[in-house]
C-alpha cells in the first residue's frame, strides 16, 4: 500500500507522455509527473518518492524531499492565509494546510511555527496542526537517562525550553542545563535526564557523568587547535565567561581540563590553558 505523506520505494511500471507510473506490490499506481523523472530511468528499477496529493486531490510522487512528513514536526513559514487557514511552505508545489481549528493562535504570514503533519481521516487529506500536545504522549516512554535522542525546540517556558524527543514525547531542558543559545524551530541532540513518575521527562544537552567527559574534552582541544593551541580560561575563571566562550557549565569545563591534564594534554597557566 502506498503511504501518503511519506517516502515509497516503488517500482517503474510504465512510461508515458505525462510522466512515470510507479507502483507498490498490492497494484497500487502513482504518476511520478515528467520534472521528476530521472534520466536513468529503467523499467522495473525501483525508486524513492515522496507521495502525497496534488491540487486536484490526487496521489503524486515527487523526488523532491519535503520539510516534514506524515506524524512528524516541523518549524515552518506561512506563506499565505486563506480561507479555510494558513497555507506553509513544506517544500512541494502544493502547501500543508493548517485549518483554524488546528491552530494554537491565529497563525500569520511570514512567520514560523512548529507544526504536526498527520492525515486527516475524514477528508483523507494531509493536513498540518499547531495543537502540538494532543499528538504527543509521554505514556510508555521506554528510553534510559543518557540515552542520545533527537530534539526539536518547540517554545520557551518559565523554566526552560521545551522540547520534542524523537517525533514522540515532550520534554524539558531547564534553563540552568543550557549553555548555549537556544531557539525555536532548533534542531539538536539532547540526552536523557530522567523520567519522572508524573510522566514528566527532563533533558540534557551534554551527555551525563562519565560519559560527557570524552566528548566535552575532545570539544576544548577542538578549539584550543583553532586558537592557536592557548585559550584565555582556567580554574578560576567566571561561568558566565566559560559559558559564552565554550558554551559550558563551569562544572563540565573544570572536568574536562582535568581530565586533558592528567593526559597531558594541556598545561594550566595563571592566565588559561595551552596545548603542551
Amino acid at each position: 500500500m502506498i503511504a501518503l505523506g511519506n517516502y515509497n520505494t516503488l517500482r517503474v511500471l510504465r512510461s508515458t507522455r505525462i510522466g512515470l507510473f510507479l507502483g507498490d506490490n498490492e497494484g497500487t499506481e502513482v504518476l511520478l509527473p515528467n520534472k521528476y523523472v530521472p534520466e536513468d530511468f529503467e523499467i522495473d528499477m525501483e525508486l524513492k518518492v515522496f507521495c502525497y496529493l496534488d491540487s486536484s486531490e490526487r496521489p503524486i510522487a515527487t523526488t523532491l524531499d519535503p520539510l516534514i512528513i506524515r506524524n512528524s514536526y516541523a518549524y515552518l513559514k506561512v506563506v499565505q492565509v486563506g480561507a479555510y487557514g494558513a497555507f506553509m511552505d513544506w517544500g512541494l508545489e502544493k502547501h500543508l494546510l493548517v485549518p483554524f481549528r488546528e491552530q494554537t493562535v491565529r497563525m500569520e504570514e511570514g512567520k514560523r511555527y512548529v507544526v504536526h503533519c498527520y492525515l486527516d481521516e475524514e477528508t483523507f487529506r494531509l493536513t498540518g496542526s499547531s495543537r502540538i500536545n494532543r499528538f504527543l504522549s509521554n505514556e510508555g516512554f521506554d528510553l534510559t537517562p543518557n540515552s542520545e535522542v533527537d530534539l526539536l525546540v518547540n517554545r520557551k517556558t518559565p523554566l526552560g525550553w521545551e522540547v520534542i524527543i524523537e517525533n514522540q514525547y515532550k520534554g524539558l531542558v531547564f534553563e540552568s542545563d543550557v549553555f548555549k543559545p537556544l531557539a525555536i524551530g532548533d534542531r539538536l541532540t539532547g540526552y536523557i535526564k530522567s523520567a519522572r513518575p508524573d510522566n514528566k521527562i527532563d533533558v540534557a544537552l551534554q551527555p551525563l557523568g562519565a560519559k560527557m567527559l570524552e566528548p566535552t574534552a575532545n570539544m576544548i582541544l577542538e578549539k584550543l587547535n583553532a586558537n592557536g593551541g592557548f585559550l584565555p580560561l582556567h580554574d578560576k575563571s567566571s561561568p558566565e565567561e566559560i559559558q559564552k566562550q565554550l558554551h559550558l557549565s563551569k562544572k563540565s569545563f573544570k572536568k574536562a581540563i582535568g581530565t586533558l591534564y592528567r593526559e597531558r594534554k594541556i598545561v594550566i597557566k595563571e592566565n588559561g590553558i595551552q596545548l603542551v
